[in-house]
Parts: structure tokens; sequence; C-alpha cells
């Protein structure tokens, strides 16, 4: 199966930026949501507003990140965000982040995100609207 991959440009802002002129580590998991708003975008029917309108959430359940190389004020992040299949109720993503300028690799990761309904219970099953994306998405790709 070929790869679902987002691919979106975030320039570094001053608020990222820490004490050592270096964006702050806590700022990469804000470019891993821009990454996955961006992937919601391209690929509808699982983005956070898609979601909202049917009363379903996907909180993060997990969260690795691994810092690289640095990032600095007015530097842009090129975040690819691809979708990684896994079986059951879970949404579950990678992350890698390049420095524009001279394309090495600053961070690198992933994320789960389990589902819940509205009153914040957790869904075992697989929503119909997820398992509709799967069948639409996944399958133009294999």
């Amino acid at each position: 199966m070929n790869l679902l991959e987002d691919i979106c440009r975030v320039p570094v802002r001053f608020c990222e930026i820490d004490s050592m002129k270096r964006v702050w580590h806590g700022s990469f998991v804000v470019y891993f949501e821009d990454g996955r708003e961006s992937f919601g975008r391209h690929f509808p029917g699982i983005g956070y507003a898609d979601m909202q309108r049917i009363g379903i959430y996907a909180p993060l359940y997990d969260l690795h990140v691994r810092y690289l190389h640095p990032l600095v004020m007015n530097d842009v992040a090129i975040i690819h965000t691809c979708y990684a299949y896994h079986p059951g109720a879970r949404l579950d993503y990678t992350y890698k982040i390049y420095r524009e300028s001279d394309n090495i690799l600053c961070a690198e990761g992933d994320t789960t995100q389990l589902f819940i309904d509205g009153q914040g219970m957790l869904l075992t099953d697989i929503p119909d609207f997820y398992r509709d994306w799967q069948e639409t998405f996944l399958r133009e790709r294999e």
C-alpha cells in the first residue's frame, strides 16, 4: 500500500523560540498538530472539524518526538505527516520535520489518537465515518 502523506510549511514564529534562540522542544508538538490539521484538509473525513460535526473527538493517547537538529527564528519547518495504518479504533501518524533552507531533518516522531464520543467515552469499535474514510483513501492507494 502506498503512503498517505501531506506536506505543509510552517514559518518559525518568535513565540516558539526559547532562551537559547532555538525552537523550544514543546513547539515541535504544535508542529505535529499543524501537520495533522493539514493532513485532514488534504484527506477530508478525519479532520478535526469533520469529527466535531458528528460529535466524535480524537485526543492524543501516545506521543514520541526525537530532536535531531535545531530550528531558529525565520526558518521554515517543512512538516511531512504520514498516516500509519493500524487495525482498530485509532489514528496513527508519523512525522518528519525538515528545515527548508538546507533540507536537514530536525525532528521526527509519531502519535496515536483514540476516539471518544461527546461524553468522553472511549469508542472501542471503529466508527463508521473512519471505516468509510479508510475504504475511500486506503483502497485508492492499493
